[in-house]
Parts: structure tokens; sequence; C-alpha cells
């Protein structure tokens, strides 16, 4: 059981998405820039170097780290799945450590209602497994907890506070499905309004809507007519705007977590551990801090290297730091998936919404409908459900009790012989 995450992240409470794990933001961003004209190689081939997108320089860590003197917010961008990534995060945090003792470090892994739990670990009161399970991991983020770990336990170690940067994924669901102003003042977990978003931001997430919707645009095809209209078609569409707001409700969220932490803490360097599809640019989180005030910004991203610089544009980050191609975390195996929205009620768990074509639907689900059994347990929360589908096997059958109109209904889902 999956959960859709729009960009190279996210993010989960109730409702859930228990059918769509998207893999993430599709921001192929390319690995380096362009004083590929002097040097078309050296500067993009070779691993454990910084290279300045503006420029195409290499340059070096202390250059790196005394250029961030005095920037109040460093934001240190991942693939989610690239251990490699992970570990240039920890190694650069350490290294902005180093020079300035007074950090705060925030996650976009965490909604902001499980901060309690991240209180508790980064003061030494919880065990490894505590923390996982106080802060709802499996739940809100899913990723192989080992890859953020090490990051964890410099925070831990060292003492620093920790921030949970994300909101809840309902929150953001249901601004793609109903549009931010669709969504009442009192359900968007206190945010302002998002600034709009730039053209150029537009499209490439049209670019991330059409991978979405297995559509692609035909770039570099040579039909650049056609990939014209189909950009056209797509950033005219209703459905895309949505897409586009729900992306912007992230962004917005975490700029406005992390300008609060710079305000709790004005002493302190802000560090924020995100994907790189929110910064790159300066399209996502850092535009958004711009509207909200704060331009004491940097931007550092983790590129692999490449045999040209083509494609690293300049303004794509403040630096880029080339790691070694191929160390990405290999995909965790599919799961099963349900296809329902759900949401947790003080009666229980209900279904708001079931997904097309999928499983749910199949059985006979209906939005409405109370879970009350799964598999023969009893169900009162979204994490119980959760934890029953994942335990299902391809091709095995859950038995399923359901409260519809106050009656109660058995049912059995039958999943595939493969997941996706």
């Amino acid at each position: 059981m999956n959960f859709s995450l729009p960009f190279d992240r996210i993010p989960l409470a109730s409702p859930v998405l228990i059918a769509l794990f998207g893999a993430g933001l599709l921001l192929a961003s390319a690995d380096k820039t362009t004083a590929a004209e002097s040097e078309p190689l050296s500067a993009c081939a070779t691993a454990g170097i910084w290279v300045d997108p503006g420029t195409g320089e290499n340059l070096t860590t202390d250059q790196i780290l005394a250029d961030l003197s005095g920037t109040r917010i460093v934001l240190l961008g991942e693939n989610h799945a690239n251990a490699e990534h992970h570990r240039w995060q920890l190694h650069t945090m350490a290294g902005l450590h180093a020079r300035h003792s007074h950090m705060v470090v925030g996650f976009e892994m965490f909604p902001r209602s499980v901060q309690g739990a991240l209180d508790a670990w980064s003061q030494g009161e919880t065990s490894e497994a505590e923390f996982l399970a106080d802060s709802r991991w499996q739940e809100v983020w899913r990723y192989d907890p080992a890859l953020y770990l090490p990051l964890f336990h410099f925070v831990r170690q060292n003492r620093l506070p920790m921030t949970a940067l994300n909101v809840e994924r309902d929150l953001v669901s249901r601004v793609g499905q109903e549009g931010w102003e669709g969504v009442p003042i009192d359900a968007r977990e206190g945010l302002s309004d998002p600034a709009p978003a730039s053209e150029a931001y537009r499209e490439v997430l049209a670019q991330v809507y059409a991978a979405k919707q297995a559509q692609g645009l035909k770039a570099h095809s040579g039909d650049q007519e056609d990939n014209s209209a189909e950009l056209s078609r797509i950033l005219s569409d209703p459905g895309f705007d949505r897409f586009v707001e729900a992306q912007l409700t992230w962004d917005r969220a975490m700029a406005e977590a992390l300008l609060a932490a710079s305000r709790v803490y004005p002493e302190a360097v802000i560090v924020g551990i995100v994907g790189s599809g929110h910064l790159e640019q300066g399209h996502g989180i850092p535009h958004q801090l711009k509207d909200l005030g704060e331009e004491s910004v940097a931007v550092l991203l983790p590129m692999e290297t490449a045999e040209s610089c083509d494609g690293l544009a300049a303004g794509l980050a403040d630096g880029v730091f080339l790691v070694a191609a191929h160390a990405h975390t290999p995909a965790p195996p599919a799961k099963p998936r349900l296809g329902v929205m759900i949401e947790d009620t003080p009666n229980g768990v209900r279904v708001l919404e079931v997904i097309d074509d999928s499983i749910a639907q199949a059985t006979g689900l209906l939005a409405g409908d109370m879970v009350e059994t799964a598999a023969g347990f009893p169900v009162s929360k979204i994490a119980e459900l959760i934890e029953i589908i994942q335990r299902q096997a391809p091709g095995t059958l859950l038995p399923l009790q359901i409260q519809r109109d106050g009656e109660i209904i058995e049912f059995v889902a039958e999943f595939p012989t493969a997941f996706e």
C-alpha cells in the first residue's frame, strides 16, 4: 500500500490514499552546467567537488561554507532514495555546524502534528524504535529509515532543535481535488495563501503532471510543434491548476515552518532537509520564503557526475556537489494497494473516496463506508488498516466488514497476483 507524492518526496495522515504512491517528483534535473564551452568534461565528471552553476567553475568546500556565513536559511536538497545524497547532507550539515554551533534542522519528512516526537528524540528521551513509531514514520514517509537515521542521530548527538516542516497529506490531497480556495480556512492548518507559481515553475510542473498522467511531453523528439501543443493543453487543464496548487501548498507549508524556526531561534542557522524538486531554480520553497519577506536563503544540491555539463543551468542552486552516479538505493518492493481515500473519525475509519479501477471499487466499497474489521481484526485507526493491508501477499483474499447505513456488510477484497 503506497501513497501519492507529487514531489520527490513527501508525508501522510488522514485521509490517506491507500492506493497511490507516485515515484515522487520526476524533476530530472541534469547533472551540471555550462562552463562546458571551455571545459566540457572536467567541470562535471569528477565526484567529490563543488560546482558553481552560474559559471561552471569548481569550488572548494571552504569557499562554499565561507559564502554561507550570515545566511539565515540553508536548504539541502535530495533524491529521497539516494543514499549518497543523504551522506552528503550529513557531511555538509556537519561542516556548517563546525562553523555555526547554533543550528536548527527542519525535515520535510514530518508533519507538524508529530513535533512532540521530534522534540523527545532530539533531547535523547526516546529510542530509535520509539521515535519511528511516535513520529508515524511508516505512515507519513515510508522510505527506509536507515537512509535518514544518520541525520537524526547527528541532531540528537548535538542536541539540536529539530522541526517538522510539513503538513498532513490530507490537506495536500484535498487541495489537489478541490483547489486551494475550495478548502475552508479552518482546514488549512494555519497556512497563509501561497504565492502564485511563476510561469517557469508551471512549465516544470507540467512535465511532472504529464508523466503522472502517462502522457509525457515529447522532449528532444524533434517534433517541437506537437510538444508545444501538449504543453499548452496541460497548462490550460483545470486539473493541472489544482495539481500546481497542491504543490504550492507543500512549498508554502515548509517555507512558513522554516521562517517560524528562524524567528524562534534568531541566532541560529536553519537547515532544511527537503527534496530537490522543492528547491531547484528557486521555484518552490525559496520563492515562498521571498514572498514571506525572507531572502537570506541558500540552496545546495547534490548531483550525479556526468560526461557533460548540459542542463546545469545558472540559477539552479547556489552550489552543486557532485556525487558518484548509480548510487541509488534499490526501490522498495511494490506494495498492495486497496484504492481508497480514508480518514480517522471518532467512530472509526471512514472511506472518503473509492479510486476508479481499484481493488476497492471491484470489491464494492463506497464512499461513506465505515471499516469495522479487516482480516478478522478490529479496525479503529488508519494505522491499523494500513498495517493489515501491507501484510497482504499477491493473490490473497482480504475479508472486510463494512458498516453501511447502520448495517454490517461483509466483503472480500481480492489482490492481484503481482503488485505494480
